[in-house]
Protein backbone atom coordinates (compact mmCIF):
# COMPACT_ATOMS: atom_id res chain seq x y z
CA UNK A 1 0.00 0.00 0.00
CA UNK A 2 1.26 3.49 -0.78
CA UNK A 3 0.33 6.90 0.59
CA UNK A 4 0.90 10.24 -1.12
CA UNK A 5 1.83 13.17 1.08
CA UNK A 6 2.14 16.75 -0.15
CA UNK A 7 5.70 18.00 -0.21
CA UNK A 8 6.74 21.27 1.35
CA UNK A 9 8.95 21.83 -1.67
CA UNK A 10 6.57 22.90 -4.38
CA UNK A 11 3.53 21.00 -5.54
CA UNK A 12 5.10 17.56 -5.83
CA UNK A 13 4.02 14.69 -3.65
CA UNK A 14 6.01 12.20 -1.65
CA UNK A 15 5.31 8.53 -2.35
CA UNK A 16 5.21 6.66 0.95
CA UNK A 17 5.91 2.94 1.32
CA UNK A 18 3.59 0.99 3.61
CA UNK A 19 2.92 -2.68 4.14
CA UNK A 20 0.39 -4.54 6.20
CA UNK A 21 1.33 -6.37 9.35
CA UNK A 22 1.50 -6.01 13.08
CA UNK A 23 2.46 -2.80 14.82
CA UNK A 24 5.64 -4.53 16.03
CA UNK A 25 6.65 -5.03 12.37
CA UNK A 26 6.53 -1.29 11.60
CA UNK A 27 10.13 -0.28 12.41
CA UNK A 28 11.67 -1.87 9.28
CA UNK A 29 8.91 -0.20 7.29
CA UNK A 30 9.73 3.15 8.88
CA UNK A 31 13.46 2.65 8.23
CA UNK A 32 12.69 2.08 4.55
CA UNK A 33 10.68 5.30 4.52
CA UNK A 34 13.49 7.21 6.24
CA UNK A 35 15.94 5.92 3.62
CA UNK A 36 13.54 6.99 0.88
CA UNK A 37 13.23 10.49 2.35
CA UNK A 38 17.03 10.80 2.52
CA UNK A 39 17.28 9.80 -1.16
CA UNK A 40 14.72 12.39 -2.28
CA UNK A 41 16.29 15.16 -0.24
CA UNK A 42 13.85 15.53 2.64
CA UNK A 43 15.29 16.91 5.87
CA UNK A 44 15.29 14.91 9.09
CA UNK A 45 12.55 17.17 10.47
CA UNK A 46 10.40 16.69 7.37
CA UNK A 47 10.97 12.93 7.62
CA UNK A 48 9.87 12.92 11.25
CA UNK A 49 6.74 14.88 10.34
CA UNK A 50 5.85 12.39 7.59
CA UNK A 51 6.37 9.42 9.91
CA UNK A 52 4.15 11.08 12.51
CA UNK A 53 1.39 11.64 9.94
CA UNK A 54 1.66 8.08 8.62
CA UNK A 55 2.04 6.15 11.89
CA UNK A 56 0.56 8.45 14.51
CA UNK A 57 1.26 7.19 18.01
CA UNK A 58 3.27 4.28 16.57
CA UNK A 59 5.81 6.53 14.84
CA UNK A 60 9.43 6.16 15.87
CA UNK A 61 10.72 8.61 18.45
CA UNK A 62 12.51 11.74 17.26
CA UNK A 63 15.95 10.59 18.44
CA UNK A 64 15.60 7.27 16.57
CA UNK A 65 14.41 8.95 13.39
CA UNK A 66 17.30 11.42 13.47
CA UNK A 67 19.83 8.62 14.15
CA UNK A 68 18.57 6.46 11.26
CA UNK A 69 18.40 9.55 9.05
CA UNK A 70 22.05 10.36 9.86
CA UNK A 71 23.16 6.80 9.12
CA UNK A 72 21.39 6.73 5.75
CA UNK A 73 22.73 10.19 4.92
CA UNK A 74 26.26 8.91 5.66
CA UNK A 75 25.81 6.06 3.19
CA UNK A 76 24.23 3.21 5.11
CA UNK A 77 22.36 0.94 2.71
CA UNK A 78 21.07 -1.85 4.96
CA UNK A 79 17.58 -1.29 6.36
CA UNK A 80 17.88 -4.15 8.86
CA UNK A 81 18.64 -3.41 12.49
CA UNK A 82 22.18 -4.15 13.62
CA UNK A 83 22.60 -7.31 15.70
CA UNK A 84 22.82 -6.65 19.39
CA UNK A 85 25.19 -8.23 21.85
CA UNK A 86 22.88 -7.96 24.82
CA UNK A 87 22.31 -10.58 27.41
CA UNK A 88 19.04 -12.45 27.25
CA UNK A 89 16.17 -10.74 29.04
CA UNK A 90 16.50 -13.21 31.87
CA UNK A 91 19.34 -15.33 33.11
CA UNK A 92 17.06 -17.20 35.46
CA UNK A 93 17.10 -20.73 34.12
CA UNK A 94 17.02 -24.07 35.90
CA UNK A 95 20.69 -24.55 35.04
CA UNK A 96 21.61 -21.17 36.55
CA UNK A 97 19.56 -21.89 39.69
CA UNK A 98 21.55 -25.12 40.08
CA UNK A 99 24.84 -23.25 39.53
CA UNK A 100 23.96 -20.67 42.19
CA UNK A 101 22.77 -23.37 44.60
CA UNK A 102 26.00 -25.39 44.13
CA UNK A 103 28.26 -22.37 44.66
CA UNK A 104 26.35 -21.10 47.69
CA UNK A 105 26.31 -24.63 49.14
CA UNK A 106 30.10 -24.72 48.92
CA UNK A 107 30.32 -21.43 50.87
CA UNK A 108 27.07 -20.01 52.29
CA UNK A 109 28.87 -16.81 53.34
CA UNK A 110 29.43 -15.73 49.72
CA UNK A 111 27.91 -12.36 48.97
CA UNK A 112 25.58 -11.91 46.01
CA UNK A 113 28.17 -9.76 44.20
CA UNK A 114 30.88 -12.42 44.51
CA UNK A 115 28.48 -15.18 43.46
CA UNK A 116 27.40 -13.17 40.41
CA UNK A 117 31.01 -12.48 39.40
CA UNK A 118 32.02 -16.12 39.84
CA UNK A 119 29.14 -17.34 37.68
CA UNK A 120 29.26 -14.45 35.19
CA UNK A 121 25.65 -13.55 35.96
CA UNK A 122 24.03 -10.26 36.90
CA UNK A 123 23.56 -9.51 40.57
CA UNK A 124 19.81 -9.01 40.31
CA UNK A 125 19.29 -12.53 38.98
CA UNK A 126 21.50 -14.08 41.66
CA UNK A 127 19.64 -12.09 44.33
CA UNK A 128 16.26 -13.23 42.97
CA UNK A 129 17.39 -16.87 42.95
CA UNK A 130 18.73 -16.65 46.51
CA UNK A 131 15.50 -15.01 47.71
CA UNK A 132 13.24 -17.70 46.29
CA UNK A 133 11.12 -19.54 48.82
CA UNK A 134 12.49 -22.97 47.85
CA UNK A 135 16.19 -21.98 47.75
CA UNK A 136 18.15 -23.56 50.58
CA UNK A 137 21.78 -22.86 51.38
CA UNK A 138 22.32 -26.45 52.49
CA UNK A 139 21.85 -27.59 48.89
CA UNK A 140 18.56 -29.37 49.44
CA UNK A 141 15.50 -28.43 47.46
CA UNK A 142 12.74 -27.79 49.93
CA UNK A 143 9.43 -26.73 48.35
CA UNK A 144 7.69 -26.61 51.76
CA UNK A 145 9.76 -23.78 53.26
Amino acid sequence: MHHLFPSRRGSSTCLWYAVGGNISDKNPEQWINIKFCVKIGKSASETLALLTVAYGEYAMKKSSVFEWYRQFKEGREDVQDDPRSRQPKTQRTDANVDRVRTLVHSDPRLHVRVTAEELNMNRETVQQIRNEKNFCTNGAFNPDT
